[in-house]
């Protein structure tokens, strides 16, 4: 866990900007409902809107980024005001928030604007639960969401658009199916359940602080799709959350609450959440765990017990979590991976026949932006796969397999990228073997998504020519896939169960 904290690669310094960005951008809309006179509850309620606006908006492009981050309020407000009008009714109330964790799931199937506003939708709720919002309240609320959420967008948009010197990354199609059948239906129903759960026993556990249970289902469930991945999730973020009650106890409640040192304990959690949410969910929670603690300090309620109860609370939201993905209409590792691994493969034979085109002459052809979908297809199956190569996982022979799955489409990658780069020379030249080498990875590819015992190719050794030498060792890597993606008794394409 440590490794991939601090030898993550970070190309081109993106997290950290993305990280330094979001201190400077909540930092700023803080210190602007400050100056507007509202109060710690106010502040507290503009930050976190900052931090949501900065965090979850992740459009392919700025304009699109722009566009989501200005739908932020109007999702967020309706529902703050039902969180507060319902404050003193909670049978009314605890529908309305399993209402909402079903909505900002199911949003879900519109691709990243309808994940971001769903996030926001819950959270707004979640936040109204944290401070006790109150109708009487309400204006200032508003005016802290609105002034943060601008200030957010200035700063990312205005001050610091890193992203306008970036290509815009290609995001994967989202996945097929109508009803049921759409695993963003199935998750919202699981998570719905999985909340209900969390809801009744998390109020068993506290009546004041049951919210916690309920956070913690919602967020296992954020950018999982099967059943395995939403175990993994869970485990992390318990764990996360075990290290940061402990760091807690040595830091956060020493500090009780004194403006200057939460101030900088504050900058420093955020600062953690943003550069660690991409390579270690477990980092992730640890740093949201101390932002709690902080915030708690602040409003001068942080002790001890209460760091026991949101551990105690997370495990509830965790059972919740695993509770409704295993019984309520389950979605296997097996098929979700199966799934990705297929599209990573089918975008590996469009970035050769591209690479190929370009290599012939053709002046349409472009291969980078399908490099750049790969990449984040492989994100998805290393994501998927997640659970296969856990270290709890308890059959060796399937981590051992699905391990060598994830090397050998990472090897076809290096190829693929290896082959972009020399077709991007105007000084390579055509080969007029490359068309057949080609073929025989386009067959390999329709081999192996089928499912079929066909023979695929493994050639010699490759040849000197650099665009032939990336083909032939990327038909080698598909050769060798062949094995670990066909069952010995079915001929199936599984990796997982």
């Amino acid at each position: 866990m440590l490794k991939r904290m601090f030898v993550a690669p970070d190309p081109g310094r993106a997290r950290l900007r993305f990280a330094a960005r979001a201190v400077l951008g909540i930092g700023l809309a803080v210190v602007v409902c400050g100056l507007a006179g509202h109060s710690l509850v106010g502040a507290v309620t503009g930050g976190l809107a900052a931090l949501l606006a900065l965090f979850t908006v992740a459009d392919p492009t700025v304009r699109g980024q722009a566009v989501t981050t200005a739908l932020l309020p109007a999702v967020g407000l309706p529902v703050l005001a039902a969180a507060a009008e319902l404050h003193d009714v909670p049978v009314a109330r605890d529908l309305a928030f399993l209402a909402v964790v079903g909505a900002g799931v199911y949003a879900r199937r519109w691709g990243p604007r309808g994940h971001s506003l769903g996030v926001f939708a819950f959270m707004t709720f979640f936040v109204a639960q944290f401070l006790h919002a109150t109708p009487a309240q309400l204006p200032e609320l508003y005016a802290a969401v609105l002034l943060s959420v601008l200030t957010a967008a200035l700063v990312r948009f205005g001050v610091w658009c890193y992203e306008r010197r970036l290509p815009p990354p290609a995001v994967p199609a989202p996945s097929l199916g109508t009803g049921l059948a759409r695993v963003t239906t199935r998750q919202a129903v699981q998570a719905t359940a999985g909340a209900a759960f969390a809801l009744v026993a998390g109020q068993l556990v506290s009546g004041q602080r049951w919210y916690w249970a309920v956070g913690a289902t919602w967020w296992i469930f954020v950018n999982t799709a099967s059943r395995g991945e939403t175990l993994v999730r869970g485990f992390r973020r318990v764990l996360g959350t075990v290290i940061g009650v402990c760091l807690g106890f040595l830091v956060a409640v020493p500090v009780d609450g004194a403006p200057v040192p939460t101030a900088v304990l504050v900058a420093v959690a955020v600062f953690g959440i943003f550069y660690t949410a991409a390579v270690s969910y477990t980092w992730m929670m640890l740093w949201v765990t101390v932002l709690a603690e902080s915030l708690y300090g602040l409003l001068g309620v942080l002790s001890p017990g209460l760091l026991a109860l949101r551990l105690v609370e997370t495990g509830v939201g965790a059972l919740g979590a695993a509770l409704a993905v295993a019984v309520v209409l389950p979605v296997t590792t097996h098929a979700t991976t199966d799934a990705w691994i297929q599209r990573a493969l089918r975008c590996v034979h469009a970035c050769t026949a591209e690479a190929a085109a370009r290599l012939a002459g053709s002046v349409t052809a472009d291969p980078a932006p399908r490099v750049a979908e790969l990449e984040q297809l492989l994100g998805r199956v290393r994501l998927s796969v997640a659970p296969l190569v856990h270290p709890l996982h308890p059959v060796p022979a399937r981590k051992a397999r699905a391990r060598r799955v994830l090397a050998l489409l990472d090897d076809c990658a290096r190829e693929v990228r290896g082959l972009v780069a020399v077709a991007a020379d105007p000084e390579a030249s055509h080969d007029a073997r490359l068309a057949a080498a080609c073929w025989r990875v386009e067959a390999a590819v329709e081999a192996l998504t089928a499912g079929r015992a066909d023979p695929v190719h493994r050639p010699a050794e490759p040849p000197a020519e650099p665009a032939l030498a990336h083909l032939h060792g990327l038909e080698r890597a598909l050769a060798d896939l062949a094995e670990p993606l066909r069952t010995p008794s079915s001929g199936s394409r599984l990796v997982g169960a």
